[in-house]
């Protein structure tokens, strides 16, 4: 499992679907987030060799899938497209693709706001304002993931749903792994390669609604991965997960890494 920008290892999401059909998970930080060094690899395809490295001393032969979750994609698709012989499958949730990522003002907003010099700042005022006021972090925060406005999507989000995102924003922090996202996410026609070698099945999930990784992506990822199946979520923001259809994406994510036929 590949988590996406300001996530770590120790902070589940999606785990959960893998490990209720009896699957074991294996999530490693990315570098700079949690206690992964940024020296760790260096580069998408830097780290996918160390992560086969792990595999190795672990005694990993195979791997039913590697995942990769938003930010994380890239590194999933270097696992798939460098080791074959290790993984089996790979799966790809509301992943950046070979586009340019992420638009002007939040490549210039995160250089601010998320450079490692600032961000332990900048979450203590975001974990802060997710205890003492719910309602209006995640306003802010999830506004920034959809296409449209959010007030209606908060009005109609379960319950459980709000508490789970809630949970994630006031425990996010961006190390020095985010600000490495920034700078390395540059080059689209070299991922586009690296893409288009991957021999395994594919699937890409993701939603149209999407504010942070717009779903040009998806379709990217879909058209360069040469054995590509695309789930159309419909999430109303870049979290999949907190859609009232995932159940049915989860049982689709399932059926694929156990060879069933998708519909």
């Amino acid at each position: 499992m590949m988590h996406g920008g300001h996530m770590r290892a120790s902070l589940p999401l999606g785990e959960d679907v893998f490990a209720d059909a009896g699957y074991s998970v294996l999530a490693p930080s990315r570098p700079g987030y949690g206690r992964t060094p940024l020296t760790t690899g260096t580069s998408a395809p830097g780290f996918a060799d160390v992560v086969a490295d792990l595999c190795d001393r672990l005694g990993i032969g195979s791997l039913a899938a590697v995942v990769g979750q938003s930010a994380g994609g890239p590194s999933a698709v270097a696992v798939a497209a460098r080791h074959p012989g290790l993984v089996r499958r790979l799966v790809l949730q509301s992943a950046v693709g070979p586009l340019p990522w992420p638009d002007r003002r939040t490549r210039l907003g995160g250089r601010v706001v998320f450079d490692p010099r600032a961000e332990r700042v900048t979450w203590a005022l975001l974990h802060l304002l997710m205890r003492r006021a719910p309602g209006i972090g995640l306003r802010l925060l999830l506004g920034e993931l959809s296409v449209q406005p959010i007030g209606p999507i908060l009005a109609a989000m379960a319950e459980p749903h709000r508490t789970m995102a809630a949970t994630l924003f006031q425990h996010m922090r961006s190390g020095s792994g985010f600000a490495a996202d920034l700078r390395d996410f540059g080059d689209a026609s070299a991922y586009r390669e690296v893409a288009s070698s991957v021999v395994q099945p594919a699937l890409v999930i993701a939603g149209p609604e999407d504010g942070a990784v717009p779903f040009a992506h998806a379709k990217a990822l879909a058209a360069a991965l040469p054995d590509a199946h695309l789930i159309t979520s419909e999430a109303p923001t870049h979290f999949i997960w907190l859609s009232p259809d995932y159940p049915g994406i989860a049982r689709a994510i399932i059926d694929f890494l156990e060879d069933r036929r998708l519909a």
